[in-house]
């Protein structure tokens, strides 16, 4: 009977392990994603100070007003895509901690069945050691007994 019970439980737990892989899947697509906006964030903050070095290194030999407000102009759009790029990795982030709390979940009930299942398997496999133990019982009880003289 318990074995019986594990055996239908199989197709629950082939389902829930396919969804705990299509959750690791997930997750690890939102790991890529966090990467590639993190390698994303650290370009253009390499590119701003590496902007901002010409700066320091043309403005001592002095500048033209002209170059003075390209320079500002050019310096507020790589800030703002900095901060354009800060959002996107926070939201990123958000994404991959939903992904590992889904991935965490789908995992749990995974083990959670599979443990059920060994438990069912563990109840079968006692009945089946009880039973047979009854029968050699019985087996041993009709088998005449030779008295020791």
């Amino acid at each position: 009977m318990a074995n019986s019970r594990a055996a239908r439980l199989a197709p629950v737990v082939e389902m829930a392990e396919s969804a705990e892989r299509t959750a690791a899947q997930r997750l690890g697509h939102f790991q890529g994603q966090v990467r590639l906006a993190e390698s994303k964030l650290g370009d253009l903050e390499r590119f701003r100070g590496e902007y901002q070095q010409q700066w320091i290194d043309r403005g001592s030999q002095g500048v033209s007003g002209q170059w003075l407000m390209n320079y500002q102009h050019f310096l507020n759009q790589l800030e703002s895509a900095v901060g354009q790029q800060r959002q996107s990795l926070v939201w990123h982030q958000n994404n991959l901690d939903k992904a590992r709390e889904g991935w965490q979940q789908a995992y749990a009930r995974v083990e959670g069945l599979r443990k059920l299942v060994q438990r069912y398997i563990d109840e079968a496999r006692a009945l089946e050691d009880k039973r047979e133990q009854k029968l050699l019982d019985e087996l041993s009880q009709r088998l005449p007994r030779q008295d020791q003289s």
